[in-house]
């Protein structure tokens, strides 16, 4: 059978392949996958609209977002799942040391990684078409978290640089879905049940922006309306996920204050919160391997997810 997934080893960038058309057989595919994950599957993609995305234009693969899957051996798998959105200024996707090393990593300690090959401005794409990607990746992973061995209640979003600020609109722009949608998928809730930002874009507008970011994302001139409802550290409520926070203090491209901004909106609005800004490290570390000091951000956010109860093996 024609399955629609397409199996790749450590792809550079997703791909397009033959995709499914209709999630009757998705749900047999993704059955079948889980079944065969008696050790760590190898990674799958899938397209996260098979019958095209909104606003799409036209029918490239860079027209169609999708996810880099990976699974961690059943033996260790937690019940936890996390979207990772991977940074390039919304202009590109450092898919590899913000993508594929991330999703390995989590694998290792029994977390399913969900690579999101979103929409950007070298494809074409401005905002809304980021913030749909993310949303409509939320949803899929849920509402296929059976099969997947994740709990629906344990799906994160983390994310790097801007897709760190892409993380962060998901933690503060999401619904409950719609039940009476046709496309089960979108039935669900698109929340994340907690969000990892590391050395993210947060603020918009302000000296501590990302000038390169925001101009991708909302062009030159955006209505100041749009650019509040985008600025993240503006739009926390106490209905945000739990998040953790890292940034480092030599950091000239993204300032800590973005990070420290967005912990103190957390505050505000009693959500529990982690920071850790590290002395050392220019931007764009992704694990930090190296860099003394700074490499402990991975130890750290394992004991932050541990202390949520998000690493205890499911029931």
């Amino acid at each position: 059978m024609n399955s629609g997934i397409r199996i790749v080893r450590h792809p550079a960038r997703w791909v397009g392949s033959a995709w499914l058309m209709g999630w009757l057989i998705l749900g047999v595919v993704v059955f079948a996958l889980a079944g065969d994950r008696a050790g760590a599957a190898e990674p799958t993609t899938q397209l996260l609209w098979p019958q095209g995305a909104p606003l799409a234009n036209g029918d490239r693969p860079e027209d169609k977002p999708g996810l880099i899957i990976y699974l961690p051996d059943k033996d260790r798998a937690v019940g936890a799942g996390v979207v990772i959105c991977p940074g390039g200024g919304y202009g590109g996707l450092a898919i590899d040391y913000e993508g594929h090393e991330i999703a390995q990593w989590l694998n290792e300690h029994g977390v399913a990684g969900f690579i999101l090959d979103y929409r950007h401005r070298n494809k074409g794409y401005m905002h809304p078409a980021p913030m749909l990607d993310v949303q409509r990746a939320i949803r899929w992973v849920r509402a296929n978290a059976e099969p997947l061995g994740v709990r629906p209640d344990r799906i994160g979003v983390l994310g790097f640089s801007a897709g760190g600020h892409l993380a962060s609109t998901a933690a503060t722009h999401f619904d409950s879905g719609n039940p009476q949608a046709e496309d089960p998928v979108d039935r669900v809730s698109c929340r994340p049940d907690f969000a990892i930002l590391c050395y993210p874009v947060i603020m918009f507008d302000e000296k501590e922006t990302h000038r390169g970011s925001q101009r991708n994302l909302l062009g030159d001139n955006p209505d100041p309306e749009l650019v509040r409802s985008l600025s993240s550290e503006k739009q926390v409520t106490a209905e945000t996920p739990p998040t953790f926070l890292w940034t480092t203090n030599e950091d000239t491209a993204v300032p800590a204050e973005n990070s420290i901004q967005f912990f103190l909106a957390l505050r505000r609005a009693g959500v529990p919160g982690e920071l850790h800004v590290f002395e050392k490290g220019r931007h764009g570390l992704g694990l930090a391997k190296d860099f003394v000091g700074t490499e402990l951000w991975p130890a750290a956010c394992l004991a932050w997810m541990k202390n949520r109860g998000l690493l205890e093996p499911s029931k």
